[in-house]
């Protein structure tokens, strides 16, 4: 029996022991992952040390390095991931509707959960510890099948998670973790319908298209991120650079992040040399049209190519444009229907970017890194959904829940 084949069977029957479990004991589990991550970081750092080092061997680039990274601070930031998902309401059995029926039928539409998810990811060890938590709060199964690059942080940490939920009456292996990371692996869970209820993918536009492409296994696409940045006109230039600056470089590597600046051109003598001037200051490589290359000899000429690459780096592709129509137009071409951001004074030019603009979220004046589970205040995040069927945008708890209906009669028989 394959690995994913045994740990796919091993989540079935943890599904069927979830759904019995308290509110009280879900939450208790929780808070024993959170401390046993903070008990253990110094295991974990050192697991994770070995991942890195072989990355850096493989000559993985700084931002995806910068992804798998794990320290103090990041481990703690998991940890209070896992304390706030206590503190959320327990989507789990709420009563979503009720209606009585002419019949005398009582009709109730209650929210359960889906079953088993798994998921496909990519470095990002902390994702690890986000869909273990949410799961769990919701009271899901989980599989998951991380990458080579963080194998060695990904046993670590699944390893000292079930470790504590077995303390606390979890059965062995609620949390399953797929060891083996050759693609044939990705291959057989996308296709396992018997064990499986939904995938989620997480990673680059190859992962997703790969997993997308060969699942029989319901899927959720997520993570894709081209991401725009639009100056219009009438921008605060302050503001403008500011946002500008932060979408790109505060962390490049994650989808959340702009990969390309339309500018209106109105406003690009001035608010695009103090751009540049900051993308220069931190190293970012610079692709243009004819337009924004007048204004440094530091930028490269633009084509579509780089204006369709999600690029999870120090690189960002700028275009000038007419106005918001060009820019909504440049972004209906090259945009993956993540997160779309407009620097605008004027009501008329934010309510058509609002409205014309097909993404799982618009960002008015602010950036575009603000589209994440714990900004939104849904505590940590299985992933960003760009599709738009069931869940869009960062998928929080009841993302991860589908719903049944109880009818309840007294005697009636259909005529």
């Amino acid at each position: 029996m394959s690995d994913v084949l045994l740990k796919s069977k091993q989540a079935k029957e943890i599904s069927k022991f979830l759904v019995t479990v308290s509110t009280e004991q879900k939450n208790n589990g929780l808070k024993s992952m959170a401390k046993a991550l903070r008990d253990n970081k110094t295991y974990i750092i050192a697991e994770n040390k070995k991942d890195l080092e072989q990355g850096e061997k493989d000559n993985i680039s700084k931002a995806l390095l910068d992804r798998l990274a794990l320290n103090d601070k990041r481990i703690e930031d998991m940890a209070i991931g896992l304390e706030i998902v206590i503190d959320l309401p327990d989507p789990i059995n709420e009563l979503m509707e009720k209606w009585d029926r002419p019949n005398g039928l009582n009709i109730s539409k209650v929210r359960v959960p889906i079953g088993v998810i798994g998921i496909i990811y990519e470095a990002r060890p902390n994702v690890t510890v986000d869909a273990a938590g949410l799961t769990l709060k919701t009271s899901n199964a989980v599989l998951l099948r991380g990458s080579s690059s963080a194998i060695n942080s990904n046993i670590a940490i699944v390893s000292v998670l079930n470790k504590v939920l077995v303390e606390v009456g979890f059965p062995a292996n609620t949390i399953n973790l797929v060891e083996h990371t050759s693609r044939e692996t990705v291959l057989e869970l996308v296709t396992l319908k018997e064990y499986i209820d939904l995938v989620i993918p997480r990673g680059g536009a190859g992962l997703i298209n790969a997993v997308v492409n060969s699942a029989t296994v319901p899927c959720i696409e997520t993570g894709i991120g081209n991401c725009h940045v639009f100056i219009d006109d009438s921008a605060n230039i302050e503001n403008a650079v500011k946002i500008a600056v932060n979408a790109k470089v505060q962390r490049p590597s994650v989808c959340n992040a702009a990969e390309s600046l339309l500018v209106h051109k109105d406003i690009a003598k001035k608010v695009l040399p103090l751009i540049i001037k900051e993308y220069l200051a931190s190293n970012v490589e610079m692709y243009g049209c004819k337009e924004t290359m007048k204004f440094s000899d530091k930028v490269l000429p633009a084509t579509d190519k780089e204006y369709a690459t999600e690029f999870s780096d120090y690189i960002i592709s700028i275009k000038v444009v007419e106005d918001v129509n060009e820019a909504i137009s440049h972004i209906d071409k090259f945009g993956t229907k993540h997160t779309e951001a407009i620097i605008s004074e004027t009501s008329k030019s934010i309510e058509l970017f609002s409205t014309k603009v097909d993404a799982s979220a618009i960002i008015i004046n602010a950036s575009t890194r603000f589209t994440d589970g714990f900004e939104f205040g849904f505590g940590a995040e299985i992933g960003i959904s760009t599709q738009k069927m069931h869940a869009r945008g960062p998928m929080g708890l009841k993302e991860l829940t589908t719903y049944k209906y109880v009818v309840t009669g007294n005697g009636q028989v259909r005529e």
